[in-house]
């Protein structure tokens, strides 16, 4: 820091009048020198001439003596401007050097910080991995009940991990798709006692139920993380879920919110016990049933909402069991039954179309009976183009068309019956020209006179 030395005001001004006294007393006694001592007369009397003489030489020196306090004074404001500018200058470097000192401080904390965070991460993922193979371990286990300990352990590793959740949920859906044969007996509860059966199929059906069991774990924890709310950070939705081939011969989705991601049950297959899709919502990215076989069992759809993303039943097969649609609601987005085959007794009772696009363009009526009796179709697009009636009944009666574009073009009649007897219409459905003048065996319209010339 830069330093300020000086003197006392006082004595700076007494040192500098005494130095300019002594100053003028020198340079007084070099010139009567150089004089050499020239005698002063003192005449008799004191002139007013030599008074004011004497009184302009003690004005001059008096006026000597302020003008060097007023050059000390003014030296020393002067040196103080200066320092003061020092100082500020000095203050300037500190200033500044702090800075850098505190951005170096900053930086080294960052990088500290970071160095810290990735040996967290580092940490954390060796650990996640590390539960990741002892889970995948439990799950390969021989016994079941090691398996559905892994089952729930990995569930709770996608809950803690969230960049690794897709990987996980990966191998729960892969475990679903393995190779399975449902037990034999409906139910899994043997009609034997296993004490008078061959112990070796004994076991196998002990093994089939406890592996049933493990397999509806896994599809009862992807419904239950499905219906948590979006914004918690437990919830699946949004993910993939790949189903293809799997056999399913029970299962809980109601409830789910499909939001998000792609989910595929292609070419999956549902042979027995009841699997729930009740109250489900499909509000977005796209869910796949194209090829599933319906062939056994119970499969709700009851109150279920198609009102976003796309839903494909495209070459579905329905020949057997009960596959419920009971009070759907299709009200946006698009849902495809096109080339579906129906060959059981398969219900849409009560269902709404409200909105959207759903095609049972193509399709095959072969068997059974398909319920679309209290249907209302408000809105959207519905299109029946190309399909075949070849056995069973397809009923609307007591549906309700009341603004949706309804087409049946190009049908097809082999067989069967598709009965609009108590349908109503306020918007009526677009059938290709001619059907309604000579219509076929098995096309049976309305007998009330007014809703049959609405459709003529």
């Amino acid at each position: 820091m830069p330093e300020l030395r000086l003197w006392g005001i006082r004595r700076s001004i007494t040192s500098a009048v005494l130095a300019a006294l002594l100053l003028v007393g020198v340079l007084i006694a070099a010139a009567l020198w150089y004089a050499e001592w020239p005698g002063l007369e003192r005449g008799a009397t004191v002139t007013a001439a030599t008074l004011f003489d004497l009184l302009k030489l003690v004005f001059a020196v008096v006026a000597g003596i302020g003008g060097v306090a007023a050059l000390v004074v003014a030296y020393r404001r002067q040196r103080v401007a200066e320092h003061t500018n020092a100082l500020a200058e000095f203050a300037h470097q500190l200033a500044h050097a702090a800075d850098l000192r505190a951005e170096v401080t900053k930086a080294l904390a960052e990088a500290a910080d970071e160095r810290a965070k990735t040996e967290t991460d580092r940490n954390g993922v060796r650990l996640f991995n590390e539960r990741f193979a002892k889970v995948s371990e439990q799950l390969g286990s021989e016994k079941a009940a090691v398996r559905l300990a892994g089952v729930y352990a990995m569930a709770g590793l996608a809950d803690d991990w969230r960049h690794g959740r897709q990987t996980c949920i990966d191998v729960l859906c892969a475990y679903v798709r393995m190779p399975y044969t449902p037990p034999d007996v409906p139910g899994g509860t043997p009609t034997q006692d296993e004490d008078h059966v061959a112990l070796g199929a004994a076991d196998r059906a002990r093994a089939a139920r406890e592996e049933r069991e493990v397999r509806h774990t896994v599809v009862r924890l992807v419904g239950r993380h499905l219906r948590i709310a979006e914004d918690d950070g437990a919830s699946w939705c949004g993910y993939d879920f790949d189903f293809t081939g799997a056999v399913f011969d029970g299962g809980d989705l109601s409830g789910a919110r499909f939001s998000g991601g792609d989910v595929s049950f292609e070419g999956a297959s549902f042979n027995g016990g009841d699997v729930s899709f009740g109250e489900a919502a499909f509000s977005g990215g796209r869910v796949f049933f194209d090829g599933v076989t319906f062939s056994g069992g119970k499969v709700s759809f009851g109150g279920a909402t198609f009102s976003g993303g796309e839903v494909f039943f495209d070459d579905a097969t329905f020949t057997a069991g009960e596959v419920f649609f009971g009070g759907v609601t299709f009200s946006g987005g698009r849902v495809f039954f096109d080339r579906t085959t129906f060959s059981g007794a398969r219900v849409f009772y009560l269902a709404t179309f409200d909105g959207g696009w759903v095609s049972f363009e193509n399709a095959a009526f072969r068997d059974g009976e398909v319920f679309f009796g209290g249907a209302t179709f408000s809105g959207g697009d519905v299109s029946f183009d190309g399909a075949t009636f070849l056995g069973g009944k397809v009923s609307f009666d007591r549906a309700m068309f009341s603004g949706a574009r309804v087409s049946f073009n190009y049908l097809i009649f082999g067989g069967g019956h598709v009965s609009f007897r108590t349908s109503r219409f306020q918007v009526p459905p677009s059938f290709e020209p001619g059907l309604l003048r000579q219509p076929p065996d098995g096309l049976i319209l309305p007998r009330e006179t007014g809703e049959l010339d609405m459709l003529r």
